[in-house]
């Protein structure tokens, strides 16, 4: 099957979904992965004395790198301002998402919660802009619109959030636990090593150990019972 994760920035995929995304590219699924910026305005670019535009180039080349780590089915690296897409007309973030859809025919669609885990504006106007990309292909052209919308998340924990306060998703909304192996985990942390600008958060944050060996998911508009194994199964 196709899965397509849309995310806001580089490094939103492999600050946790890398280990999901690791283990349903060797179960045979096809990954694509959509980034609606270049994760210019990051503050570690003061620290490098690059631009805006100079940071990302730099975000892009490192995101190309995680590319071949995951062994992505294919990637592509939008251009809009990053820390700034609540202001721009949400239609157009939708048609760019939507074209996406309609040239990947993906079969299950993946992004943040309604929370957006760490609250990031830009992760909830993704969040936002994404679902609604997805209800409209389903109400009005369903040819075009994928089987299911999922949401990678994180569930409650005893564990200290680390950098960031972290919102999560409790029992009753997840509905997928994807387990993952030690083949998995190493992949994740090859990619997040490849983001060299970025270690210093990534160190901090520790993303992988919050997440842990079992990534989980919400469905929109599914209540599974019990939870599935995959976002792929039932499809």
């Amino acid at each position: 099957m196709k899965i397509l994760y849309v995310f806001p920035h580089p490094d939103d995929e492999s600050f946790g979904p890398a280990l999901a995304i690791a283990r349903q590219l060797r179960d045979g699924h096809q990954v694509f992965l959509l980034t609606l910026t270049r994760g210019e305005a990051t503050r570690q670019r003061h620290r490098l004395g690059l631009s805006l535009e100079e940071m990302g180039e730099v975000r892009l080349r490192e995101m190309q790198e995680v590319e071949r780590i995951l062994g992505l089915s294919g990637m592509a690296v939008l251009d809009f301002p990053d820390s700034k897409l609540a202001e721009l007309d949400p239609r157009t973030l939708e048609a760019a998402v939507e074209g996406h859809i309609r040239k990947l025919s993906p079969d299950v669609l993946v992004t943040y919660p309604v929370h957006g885990i760490s609250g990031f504006p830009d992760h909830l106007v993704s969040h936002a802009v994404v679902k609604r990309a997805f209800c409209r292909l389903r109400d009005e052209e369903p040819a075009a619109a994928p089987a299911r919308l999922a949401f990678f998340t994180l569930a409650e924990s005893d564990e200290p959030d680390g950098l960031f306060q972290l919102s999560t998703s409790s029992d009753d909304d997840i509905d997928v636990a994807q387990d993952v192996g030690d083949a998995e985990v190493a992949l994740a942390r090859e990619a997040l090593a490849a983001y060299e600008t970025y270690q210093e958060v990534v160190e901090a944050a520790d993303p992988l150990g919050r997440t842990g060996r079992t990534v989980y998911f919400e469905l929109f508009q599914e209540s599974p019972a019990p939870r599935l194994a995959c976002i792929t199964e039932g499809l």
